[in-house]
């Protein structure tokens, strides 16, 4: 009896035959019910049997574990005069595989101690469930128990206690298990096992040397094994290697074999091997297999293909929604937001990797109010909770538009959804608390952190940087020293930028040459600019201009803008006209630096110099970038670009702004001239 078909003529057969059927058919019943989850059958041929034995329990109780009925499972567990091995095996793998029933299994597995009914099954489920947990003491304890009763020694129990050791963060002990063990048990199983283990580790050569041990055990298993672990620790080079060598020795490529050369194709954006690969798969009539489709679609994209993309995507969508996952995250990083929206909007089950890619995407594109209107949505989500790379975007654009009750929202729903405060979390907040204006808050996010990192203190040093304060951001630098924590270029650049804006020169030059002297720092552009500010900023021109003829490399943009302005700033419109010819081959499309120049001549008078920089600036169709500025009134922002009157209350902004240009010269005339007052209107 194969079908339930089947099953019902025969049980019909013998209610008209009226005979008393055989406990044996009963219990083939019983087992063919279960399997197709018709419970009430079940029951009723169970209460129905005159007569039953172990089989007829072990059915009954097992019924009711696939359904995870687990009271009457118990109950029928405890009322079971017959149990052996399979019955107890049956309790404990139910409770093992089901959410919540961990507690149930311990306490199972100590009562199969006591009767003396723990089965090799039994101990390599368990092991099992203290892997998944990451309960290695209580493993170890699995381990003695073994070793004692003698089940450490079979093929089974060999790789459960290799992927225990390992998954709980204790290799070595894993390697002990691995090379103590008797040859005769090392199978392909174990070996593989092993394998594995090494990869996780990081551990790539101990791999090909377990690998490379006695290669005629080796199967399909044991090269997919080695080509996916070099893969994912980004040795794609030698996974493509391995994948080839691998048909040269006579195994045969499988989806496990194509997932993962196509890998480390996009990995190293191997277009061309990752082509031939997909004509493979077409011709073995695997194209619609969901992990090779996801995996062609993330090749694609990472090589700039979305079109192949979207028609593979197109072609097995139906079948293999999951491939529209990396599709989105395609469009995502590329800008184009209609496109990925379109295709989120199109997915039933929504997983945190296409959110986030959303919210990236939105936030990367500087759609900042859909990036936080999706992110309103997933919160209204029950099965998604936001991982912490949303939230780091979030906080990212908070940073970049000064929003700090955005900013203050998500800290608070950091909070609230129990996230993880790691350095890279903590480190969004401080800067998001600084760049917004509330040092406060950041200092007491960067004292709460409990993973700290030499990134942290940076951002922490600019902060104080950006709002002036010099003691505290130079303290801090002396608790980072002490703490022996590194400092980089970053770090020194918040410190030149604390010396330059409150001018303090001897400082400045001490964290200058402390870079290359004490911590075998190269300065780079931006701290030569900053310190050419520096001076530029203290009425010491001469030593800019020193520092500038001492350069290590070519000036680019930003240090000849950063001279120009000490000039300005020390009104020597010779010295920046000697700059501006180097200036502007370097920038010469960009309207700002004429604009530079063209306000340095004036400052000085020189208006013939500033006419002719103005001409150059039309002659060559240079642009300035329009400057833009927003007002958050309520939860709504409003953009104002300069030169644009397209808000909806233009009218009425440009009549107050009339009336407060009126009223400046009577506050500020000695700042404001009238003829500069027209650039306003």
């Amino acid at each position: 009896m194969k079908s339930l078909l089947d099953c019902a003529k025969f049980q019909t057969h013998i209610m008209k035959s009226g005979l008393t059927p055989r406990i044996i058919d009963v219990n083939h019943l019983i087992n063919m019910y279960s399997k197709h989850s018709v419970i009430k059958d079940v029951q009723k041929l169970f209460d129905e049997m005159p007569e039953r034995n172990v089989f007829t329990w072990n059915a009954i109780i097992n019924t009711y574990v696939k359904d995870k009925n687990f009271s009457i499972a118990r109950k029928l567990f405890n009322a079971a005069p017959f149990k052996d091995y399979v019955t107890y095996n049956t309790m404990l793998s139910g409770y093992v595989n089901s959410e919540g029933f961990q507690d149930q299994a311990v306490q199972l597995f100590a009562e199969m101690q006591f009767v003396d009914k723990v089965s090799e099954y039994a101990l390599t489920t368990m092991l099992g469930l203290v892997t998944e947990l990451s309960l290695l003491s209580y493993g170890r304890q699995l381990h003695s128990y073994m070793l004692k009763t003698g089940n450490s020694l079979s093929r089974y129990a060999l790789s459960s206690l290799i992927v225990m050791y390992s998954k709980c963060g204790c290799f070595r002990d894993a390697c002990m298990v691995y090379d103590g063990s008797d040859v005769r048990f090392v199978d392909t199983v174990s070996k593989n096992t092993m394998v594995a283990a090494c990869f996780r580790e990081g551990e790539l050569e101990m791999a090909q040397d377990v690998f490379s041990s006695r290669p005629q055990s080796n199967d399909e298993v044991s090269w997919n094994t080695m080509i996916s672990g070099f893969a994912q620790n980004g040795y794609e080079e030698e996974a493509i290697q391995l994948f080839r060598r691998m048909m040269e020795e006579g195994f045969v490529w499988n989806e496990h074999s194509f997932s993962s050369v196509i890998s480390a194709c996009s990995g190293v954006k191997n277009l061309k091997l990752g082509k031939e690969i997909h004509v493979l798969i077409l011709k073995e009539g695997m194209s619609l297999n969901p992990f090779l489709s996801s995996s062609l679609v993330n090749l694609y994209c990472k090589c700039g293909l979305l079109n192949y993309a979207h028609s593979v995507c197109t072609t097995t969508q139906k079948e293999n929604p999951f491939a529209v996952t990396p599709l989105i995250v395609g469009y995502s990083e590329t800008g184009n937001m209609l496109e990925a929206r379109s295709l989120f909007d199109s997915l039933p089950d929504k997983n945190h990797v296409v959110w986030t890619a959303m919210i990236s995407g939105y936030v990367k594109a500087h759609q900042r109010e859909d990036a936080f209107q999706l992110f309103r949505e997933l919160m209204t989500q029950k099965t998604t909770i936001p991982d912490e790379l949303i939230f780091v975007n979030l906080l990212g654009a908070c940073a970049i538009h000064a929003t700090f009750n955005y900013g203050k929202q998500i800290h608070a729903c950091i909070l609230r959804t129990g996230t993880a405060m790691d350095a890279k979390l903590a480190n969004s907040l401080v800067d998001m608390y600084s760049k917004s204006g509330n040092v406060t808050y950041a200092q007491r996010v960067f004292q709460l952190a409990v993973d700290i990192d030499s990134i942290l203190y940076n951002s922490m040093i600019a902060g104080y940087a950006l709002h002036g304060y010099e003691n505290e951001a130079i303290q801090l630098f002396s608790q980072m020293i002490e703490r022996d924590f590194q400092p980089d270029e970053v770090t020194f650049l918040a410190l030149l930028s604390v010396c330059r804006h409150r001018g303090l020169v001897k400082m400045g030059e001490k964290f200058f040459f402390s870079m290359t002297k004490d911590y075998k720092i190269s300065p780079g552009t931006d701290h030569y600019a900053s310190m050419i500010d520096l001076y530029g900023r203290a009425n010491q021109l001469e030593k800019a201009v020193s520092l500038m003829e001492k350069l290590p490399m070519e000036p680019d943009a930003v240090i000849l803008g950063a001279f120009l302005n000490a000039c300005k700033m020390n009104r020597n419109a010779e010295l920046a006209k000697a700059a501006e010819y180097k200036l502007l081959q370097i920038e010469g499309g960009n309207g700002s630096r004429y604009a530079q120049l063209a306000g340095i001549y004036a400052s000085e008078g020189k208006w013939n110099e500033m006419g002719r920089v103005m001409k150059m600036m039309r002659e060559r169709e240079a642009k300035k970038t329009a400057g833009c500025s927003w007002v958050y009134v309520g939860d709504t922002v409003h953009t104002f670009i300069s030169g644009d009157r397209s808000h909806s209350d233009n009218d009425a902004i440009y009549t107050i702004l009339g009336c407060l240009i009126k009223e400046l010269p009577k506050l500020s005339s000695t700042i404001f001239l009238e003829e500069d007052l027209c650039i306003f209107c």
